[in-house]
C-alpha cells in the first residue's frame, strides 16, 4: 500500500512484563492482515520475539519493530521489553513515536512499572493511551480498575469503549452516542464524558456544543481531540483481549481515526551544538526539506549485518542516496532501505518523513546517531533521554591473549548498540568492567557476544581498588577561662592522610 505522511501512525506498546504486549502485537498484525494466524509466546513463534534467545526465555529482550496497513493507514508498531533489566532499551524507542500505549494486565492492575512507563511517556511529551488487556480473565473487576486508573493518573483517563455485557467483545463509546449493553456504566454516559472532556479545550467548540444541545460529529471533534492528547487533557482507555482478539479491530479503528499522525503529535526536541547552551532547532515533517533521521535502535542480523533502525523526522531518503552519520565528513551510501516486521525485512525505494525504516550493513551507525544529507545539519542531536544508569558490573577478560582485541571490539560494539550499557577500563587494576541494569541484562549481552562473535568471555565480580588510609587522632585541650566552673571541654580532630 502506498501511503503519505497523514496516513502514518507510530505507536509503541509499553508496560510491565506479562501484560501481553507481544500477544497483542500478534492480534493487531492478524487484524491488519499482515499475518494469517497468531503465533504464541509459549510456542516461540511470534513475529516480534524472533530471536533464538527470546524464544528460549519466553519474553521480549529487545524492542521489535513491526508494521501493518489497515483502513488506509500505515501503522508502525513497536513491541517493547517489560522486564526492568531492559528498561533502557524500552525507553530508547520513545523518540520514534507519537503515541505511547501503556498496556495494563486486568488481573494485576496498576503496577510500579506502569507508573514508570506513564511518567517516561509524559517526560517525552508523547500522546498517551491506556490499553487494558486480558478482559476475559476470571475474577476481575474492570470498573474498579478504571476508577483506580483515574485516581492514579487523573480524571482525564476516560474509556473510548467498554466491555460488552458478557465480556466477550467491546462496545464503542465515542463514535456512537448510544449502543449495546455493557459490563459496567453505559455507552451514553461514556460518550458524554469523552465529548465533555474534549470540548473543554476549545472555547468556540464548547459554545457550539452548548448552543446545539446535541452531540457533535466526530469530524468536528478531531482537531480538539488531538490537542487534548498533546496537552495530556485526555488519556483514552481501551479494552482488549489479545488472546481472543476481542477489541483489536476497534483498537485499529482508534489508531486510524483518533491517534495522531506525525504532523499532529508533539515534535521531538532537536538541538544544535554542544555544551551547556545548545540551540533548539525546528524540525518539520516536510518531504522537500533536508533529511534528518534519528537512530533509536541497532540490531545485528545474520544476513543483513548491522541494522540501523531510524525514524525519519524530516525530508526524504531514497535507496541509493547518501547520508552523513553525526558530524562525519564522509557520507555513507544507502544501498538498501528496509521495512521491518520482526525478523523479516522488505525493501522499499523511498522513506517518507514520519516513517520508520532501517539501513543494513553500515558499521558507522550507532544508537542515538543523527542521519542527515547536508552539512547544514552537522552538530544536530536529539535532546537526551533520562536513561537508567548502569550499575551492575562484571569484570570481563578474554578467553585467551590471542582474542583480547576481538573481545575489546565486541564489548565496544555492544556498548554502541545498547543505551544502558557501559564499558569501563580501570587502569590501576588493568581490568575491564561491563556494566548494565542487572544480572539478566548482562547475561543477555554476553549471550549476544557469544552468538555473534563465537566468543565466550571470562567473567568475575569487579575488583575493589583499595587505597591505604592513615588516620591520625589529635587531642586538643581547650580550657575556657570564662567558664572555669564548667567541666573541661575536649575537642577531637581527625586528620586523614591518604597514602597511595
Amino acid at each position: 500500500m502506498s501511503y503519505t505522511l497523514g496516513d502514518i501512525r507510530n505507536v509503541c506498546l509499553l508496560g510491565p512484563g506479562d501484560t501481553g504486549k507481544t500477544t497483542l502485537t500478534e492480534a493487531l498484525l492478524l487484524a491488519g492482515g499482515k499475518i494469517e494466524a497468531c503465533g504464541s509466546v509459549a510456542k516461540g513463534d511470534t513475529v516480534s520475539d524472533f530471536t533464538k534467545r527470546e524464544r528460549e526465555a519466553g519474553h521480549s529482550l529487545y524492542p521489535s519493530i513491526c508494521h501493518l496497513d489497515h483502513g488506509g493507514i500505515h501503522v508502525n508498531l513497536i513491541d517493547t521489553p517489560g522486564y526492568r533489566d531492559f528498561y533502557g532499551r524500552t525507553l530508547a524507542v520513545l523518540p520514534a513515536v507519537e503515541t505511547a500505549a501503556i498496556v495494563i494486565n486486568a488481573e494485576k492492575g496498576i503496577e510500579q512499572d506502569t507508573r514508570r512507563m506513564m511518567k517516561a511517556a509524559h517526560d517525552q511529551r508523547l500522546c498517551r493511551m491506556i490499553i487494558i488487556n486480558k478482559i476475559d480473565a476470571e475474577g476481575i473487576d474492570l470498573e474498579s480498575l478504571v476508577a483506580q486508573i483515574r485516581d492514579e493518573f487523573g480524571t482525564g483517563c476516560l474509556p473510548l469503549n467498554l466491555p460488552s455485557a458478557d465480556g466477550s467483545a467491546v462496545v464503542d463509546c465515542f463514535f456512537q452516542p448510544e449502543g449495546a449493553d455493557t459490563l459496567f456504566s453505559d455507552v451514553k454516559t461514556g460518550h458524554t464524558q469523552i465529548v465533555d472532556q474534549v470540548v473543554e479545550i476549545d472555547d468556540e467548540l464548547m459554545e457550539l456544543y452548548l448552543e446545539q444541545g446535541e452531540d457533535l460529529q466526530p469530524d468536528q471533534l478531531h482537531e480538539p481531540f488531538e490537542q487534548a492528547l498533546r496537552e495530556e487533557h485526555l488519556t483514552p482507555i481501551c479494552f482488549v483481549s489479545a488472546e481472543t482478539g476481542a477489541g483489536t479491530n476497534q483498537l485499529l479503528q482508534i489508531f486510524e481515526r483518533l491517534m495522531p499522525n506525525p504532523a499532529e503529535g508533539n515534535p521531538p526536541v532537536f538541538l544544535k551544538g554542544e555544551g551547556e547552551d545548545p540551540e533548539e532547532v525546528v524540525i518539520s515533517p516536510d518531504p522537500d526539506a533536508h533529511a534528518i533521521g534519528h537512530v533509536f535502535h541497532v540490531e545485528i542480523d545474520a544476513f543483513k549485518g548491522k541494522l540501523g533502525v531510524f525514524r525519519l523526522h524530516q525530508g526524504t531518503v531514497k535507496s541509493g542516496g547518501q547520508l552523513f552519520v553525526g558530524d562525519a565528513r564522509k557520507p555513507i551510501k544507502v544501498n538498501q532501505l528496509l521495512k521491518l516486521n520482526g525478523g523479516d525485512h522488505a525493501k522499499i525505494d523511498v522513506a517518507l518523513p514520519g516513517d520508520i525504516c532501517a539501513i543494513p550493513r553500515v558499521d558507522e551507525v550507532h544508537y542515538d546517531a543523527v542521519l542527515h544529507d547536508s552539512h547544514d545539519e552537522d552538530h544536530f542531536h536529539l535532546k537526551s533521554i533520562d536513561l537508567p544508569r548502569p550499575m551492575f558490573g562484571l569484570a570481563i577478560s578474554p578467553p585467551s591473549d590471542n582474542e583480547a582485541q576481538k573481545t575489546s571490539d565486541a564489548l565496544h560494539t555492544a556498548e554502541s548498540e545498547d543505551p544502558s550499557l557501559s564499558v569501563e577500563h580501570n587502569a590501576a587494576l588493568n581490568e575491564v568492567v561491563l556494566r548494565g541494569l542487572g544480572e539478566m541484562h548482562l547475561r543477555t549481552v554476553l549471550e549476544e557476544i557469544k552468538d555473534h562473535y563465537d566468543l565466550e568471555v571470562k567473567t568475575a565480580p569487579p575488583s575493589i581498588a583499595y587505597r591505604e588510609v592513615v588516620v591520625v587522632l589529635d587531642f586538643l585541650e581547650n580550657r575556657s577561662q570564662v567558664h572555669l566552673a564548667q567541666a573541661a571541654q575536649h575537642d577531637f580532630v581527625k586528620r586523614r592522610v591518604v597514602c597511595d
